[in-house]
């Protein structure tokens, strides 16, 4: 039985890809091969890697995305600025910022411990949600992150739109020489405030 590379995340409108690549453009330029850039159409809010999970996992885990996405009211982020993890002067990953209501630290927290009871580890490190827009290749000399360091330090992400948060996605992710190839599996509608 093959195992399914699978993540949760939230999906993000096009508008939102679109306006990042744009932002990010001049950044890509510069940067070129140093970093392994997100394709536009990948760009989205992780909210839990699960790793290879069987078929029948997969359906413990829409089971979970069903009853925690119905107590959770629907809700907006706001997208901008512009960083690295784990920091400035050792860059791995070059993120665009999200701003978000108590909504989606909720949703958050509820999928984590829903996961948990299904036998998944614990994300060790605090939730900060970013949108991956690239990673610097593992063999990047010090002379190379240091120019990544400058870039980033010379470019301004002011907001970018915001964007209304109605469901959450189970991701299936292929990885290819081209790079990830994402493919929904399931989607959980949030509460309806109105319902």
């Amino acid at each position: 039985m093959s195992l399914l590379r699978a993540f949760i995340a939230i999906e993000l409108p096009h508008s939102i890809q679109s306006a990042i690549e744009k932002a990010t453009s001049t950044l890509r330029a510069e940067l070129g091969a140093t970093v392994r850039w997100t394709a536009v159409q990948n760009i989205h809010l992780t909210l839990k890697f699960l790793g290879g999970i069987s078929p029948a996992s997969a359906e413990e885990v829409t089971q979970l995305l069903r009853a925690e996405a119905d107590s959770i009211p629907a809700f907006d982020i706001h997208v901008s600025g512009l960083g690295s993890f784990p920091n400035l002067k050792m860059p791995r990953i070059l993120w665009v910022g999200i701003q978000a209501p108590t909504g989606l630290e909720a949703l958050r927290r509820g999928i984590e411990s829903a996961c948990g009871r299904l036998g998944y580890e614990p994300e060790p490190r605090d939730f900060s949600p970013h949108l991956t827009i690239g990673r610097v290749k593992q063999d990047a000399s010090s002379v190379e992150r240091g120019k990544i360091r400058r870039a980033l330090e010379a470019v301004t992400i002011d907001s970018l739109g915001t964007a209304r948060v109605d469901s959450v996605h189970l991701f299936k992710s292929a990885l290819k020489p081209s790079g990830a190839v994402y493919t929904k599996l399931f989607f959980a509608p949030l509460k309806n405030p109105g319902g």
